[in-house]
């Protein structure tokens, strides 16, 4: 026989709390990737079809270059939180849960830093 109220035995048996700073932080994301994907896009559409110097021309730039890295940064990070969600919601298999978040963390942290090191080298170039 225990003294324990329900909320103590309960105490350290799950996440809570986690939930509403994942959720707060996909939302910011989602709200600032609009600003970043219009001032990253059109710059992008301006120098699309015109050729490798045109390209070099647009990212040389720094506030343009700044804005591509931040986009690609907070994309990537956005589209880990979004499928970390997902698998956590319906991949019910504790082996592959954890295969498919780790695969997922690597996919966007790979992919995201290899966006970022080339738009970069072209900032940084001559």
């Amino acid at each position: 026989m225990g003294y324990r109220t329900p909320r103590g035995m309960a105490i350290g048996l799950g996440a809570a709390g986690s939930g509403v700073h994942h959720w707060w932080v996909t939302r910011v994301e989602s709200v600032a990737l609009i600003p970043l994907g219009l001032l990253f896009v059109f710059p992008f559409a301006s120098a699309l079809g015109e050729g490798h110097a045109a390209v070099l021309a647009v990212y040389r730039n720094w506030f343009n270059a700044v804005v591509a890295v931040l986009f690609i940064a907070v994309t990537f990070h956005h589209l880990m939180l979004g499928v970390q969600v997902v698998v956590e919601d319906y991949v019910h298999h504790k082996g592959w849960r954890t295969g498919l978040l780790i695969a997922n963390q690597m996919f966007c942290a790979f992919f995201g830093l290899a966006g970022v090191f080339a738009v970069l080298k072209i900032a940084l170039s001559g």
